[in-house]
């Protein structure tokens, strides 16, 4: 009788077990079907919400009235924080889900995915945290993380991300993405420029987000001149553009004493520009060198 008590007690505590996770997993069900008519209603709720209000005021509902308009009030605050955040970071979200995919008493597994778009850049971050109770304390991690930004096909955006990536830094990520979208924007806005100054002579041979714009010049057609400009982020999210003049030669042209000292000169030349004159008007003196 003892041991088939104790077999039944054991069964029953099984079955109370499944019981658990049951209703922890139809409680996130819940919970994420409720996010998915907020997120589908989202811009109907501030009219429901004053409307509900105004209904009780009038039915005399006074002590409901007050919690509906300070739902209100804490709705149009989040809204107001949220608009404050995108001028100061620059980072516009226009899509964000999350979805519970495991819950119980001791771990709850979210999956995020966040869409928005900082300047030029567009990206879709999708990530799973996993939170843990240990020692009667919540530990919360991000344990898996996929980044996909546009124009990630340049080494200096793809850099930034396979770091982000490996690190597992959602905070590395957000907090230079604004840095990055400026350094792009301005390296697009230079480039362009001086296409559109000089379409015959200047190309940009990855589009208008290109990292490299090439000078051909009619009056040497011997010589190519390429000016790089790369964005590097370091492991703490430093910013920090390189710009480099790259010049090649037909072979037998860059065998010439001249040609070989020019070379070997130029680039050092083009670093002193930069370090005095600064970017564009730089690039404007090397143009105006080469006779275009």
């Amino acid at each position: 009788m003892i041991r088939k008590s104790a077999a039944m007690e054991q069964e029953y505590e099984e079955e109370i077990q499944k019981l658990r996770e049951e209703i922890a997993f139809l409680q996130a069900e819940k919970e994420n079907d409720e996010r998915e008519i907020a997120k589908q209603h989202g811009d109907n709720i501030n009219h429901i919400l004053e409307s509900i209000s105004k209904k009780l005021e009038m039915e005399g509902g006074r002590l409901r009235q007050d919690k509906v308009s300070k739902l209100v009030y804490d709705i149009q605050k989040l809204e107001q924080d949220l608009l404050r955040q995108t001028r100061i970071n620059g980072i516009v979200l226009t899509d964000v889900c999350e979805k519970t995919t495991e819950k119980s008493e001791d771990k709850c597994v979210q999956q995020h995915r966040i869409t928005g778009h900082c300047l030029d850049l567009t990206f879709q971050v999708e990530f799973e945290v996993t939170e843990t109770m240990t020692d009667d304390t919540f530990l919360r991690r991000v344990t898996d993380l996929n980044i996909v930004v546009d124009g990630n096909e340049f080494k200096d955006i793809s850099s930034l991300v396979s770091r982000v990536e490996e690190s597992k830094s959602l905070l590395l990520f957000f907090r230079t993405l604004r840095d990055v979208s400026e350094k792009c924007a301005l390296r697009k806005k230079t480039f362009n420029h001086f296409k559109e100054r000089c379409p015959d002579v200047i190309s940009l041979p990855n589009g208008s987000q290109s990292e490299v714009m090439v000078i051909k010049s009619p009056k040497l057609p011997r010589c190519t001149i390429s000016i790089l400009w790369k964005i590097n982020t370091t492991n703490g999210g430093v910013i920090t553009p390189k710009i480099e003049l790259l010049m090649e030669m037909h072979e037998k042209a860059a065998l010439s004493p001249d040609n070989k000292k020019v070379l070997e000169n130029a680039p050092d030349a083009f670093q002193s520009l930069l370090r005095v004159f600064g970017v564009e008007a730089a690039i404007e003196n090397i143009i105006k060198t080469v006779g275009v």
